[in-house]
């Protein structure tokens, strides 16, 4: 995501040096970033009740971060590098806290909308300087450990997040409810921003430029591509909606335009479109965007039938849910051993594992329906969660290996923004078809039943994203040799 240091660049260390109090500082910021990504799911049915909210500002709400959080990662990264990432570290974190309090505030829907998306904003600030200031400040067995550690707390963070979102709501702690979710960050940002003098401050040697035009051209395109997607099917697809659609499709031809031409005349450009002009990376890249797409929207759409339509407690959905986190950490461990000895074939196995469970998930709630008991859920789960974690984080080593190490830093920023621009779209797409159930109000005639249909409806998208994962790994592999 960022210029990598020269070895020379580098401050001479050793074990026993090795910034680790700097290295749980950091771990706390990636810990609220990702905690923030799962926490909004389990608290988004108090959230509709209390603010009185639309299925599409609720989309607003979850793929706003999302959004946000995407398209200024490079552009994070970059100014990371270019200012210090210990500053853009603090900058960052202080920005994320006050977000995260304006959200916990905030008085209405919409307000909380512009709360999520300067959340995003500072996430994406914060983040990148996580990866970079760990990459060069610990060499060896202390970066693998640190690497290892950074994973963990990542994967905990997406557990907490449900779990310790869902115990936060249903205790209603000073009466604040779904509000402690973003306001529990305020402390435990305040206290990182105080220790923050303990990471190393970091800079790159040869400071990129930063493209801001390129950076608008991009947030603009994006942003009018997802609003129609999600408000249009409330309103029946007004006129609006197809002027937004045609104007994102515009920005974003200009946005391909205005990067080559960067990249012609010798300037650095956020993207480098010749990357995407290779068949593997361009392939793999797609192949993350669905990956991706099928994430948020699936937890979005089980913590609204968990609570709003079987009526479960907040801590109860999560903890259901939280199995399903579990399975994925577990198989994230195990799947670099198996990628190792069986090369694209275990990703493949894996897709076909997510797929076969997503479509049992479908079946199961579609064959109970208002009778579904939750509980027994939780294999499949489990399947679901072991699936993502099968290939997931290999999808992305195995994608970015097509590129050479001089542009690695680019496509590791053009991959992180495709995850969460996924995310973003996903949520759009399966929201739309959610909610166009529940507004057809067709049979069966209970909330339970009708919420039901909506997760099947919804999920039919998912499926079809991870068929379609299965049969492009295919075309994929015939395009490279098998993995050592």
């Amino acid at each position: 995501m960022s210029a990598p240091l020269s070895s020379s660049a580098l401050p001479a260390r050793t074990a026993a040096s090795a910034p680790w109090l700097g290295l749980c500082v950091l771990l706390i910021a990636g810990f609220v970033t990702i905690f923030d990504l799962f926490v909004v799911n389990v608290a988004i049915p108090d959230m509709q009740s209390g603010l009185g909210a639309s299925f599409s500002q609720i989309g607003f709400i979850v793929a706003g971060y999302e959004l946000a959080f995407g398209v200024l990662l490079i552009t994070g990264g970059r100014l990371g590098d270019l200012y210090g990432r210990r500053r853009l570290f603090v900058i960052g974190m202080a920005g994320f806290t006050l977000a995260s309090a304006l959200c916990g505030m905030a008085p209405d829907a919409g307000f909380l909308i512009g709360a999520r998306v300067l959340q995003g904003l500072a996430a994406a600030l914060l983040f990148p300087q996580v990866y970079a200031s760990i990459r060069v400040s610990f060499e060896g067995d202390d970066s693998r450990r640190a690497f290892g550690l950074l994973g963990m707390t990542l994967g905990l963070a997406a557990i907490a997040g449900q779990v310790l979102g869902g115990w936060l709501v249903q205790a209603d702690l000073f009466g604040l409810g779904w509000r402690a979710v973003f306001l529990i960050n305020v402390p435990v940002g305040l206290c990182a921003i105080a220790a923050a003098r303990w990471i190393p401050e970091t800079r790159a040697p040869q400071r990129p430029t930063l493209d801001w035009t390129g950076v608008a051209l991009v947030s603009a395109g994006l942003a009018l591509l997802l609003v129609p997607l999600i408000e249009g099917p409330g309103q029946g697809w007004p006129a609006w909606s197809t002027l937004s659609l045609l104007a994102a499709l515009a920005l974003l031809l200009g946005f391909y335009r205005q990067q080559e031409r960067r990249r012609v005349t010798g300037e650095m450009p956020l993207v480098d479109m010749r990357l995407l002009g290779q068949p593997r990376f361009a392939l793999g890249t797609l192949l993350v965007l669905l990956v991706y797409s099928t994430s948020s929207s699936f937890f979005l759409c089980f913590a609204l039938l968990m609570q709003t339509g079987l009526g479960l407690e907040p801590f109860l959905a999560g903890s259901i849910f939280a199995p399903c986190s579990v399975g994925f950490v577990l198989a994230s461990l195990t799947a670099p051993r198996l990628v190792a000895r069986w090369g694209t074939r275990a990703i493949f196995a894996g897709a076909l594992v997510y797929s076969a469970s997503i479509g049992l998930l479908i079946t199961q709630v579609q064959l109970a329906g208002a009778d579904l008991q939750p509980t027994r859920l939780i294999p499949v789960l489990i399947v679901v969660g072991a699936g993502q974690g099968l290939i997931m984080t290999p999808l992305l080593n195995l994608v970015l290996g097509f590129i050479d190490e001089a542009r690695a830093g680019m496509a590791s920023g053009i991959i992180s923004t495709v995850q969460q621009i996924g995310a973003a779209l996903g949520v759009a797409v399966v929201g739309m078809l959610f909610s166009a159930t529940l507004a057809n109000g067709a049979e069966p005639s209970t909330q339970a039943g009708q919420y039901a249909s909506a997760f099947v409806n919804a999920m039919i998208y998912n499926l079809g994203a991870a068929v379609l994962v299965c049969v492009l790994l295919l075309l994929l592999a015939k395009t490279q040799r098998p993995l050592n």
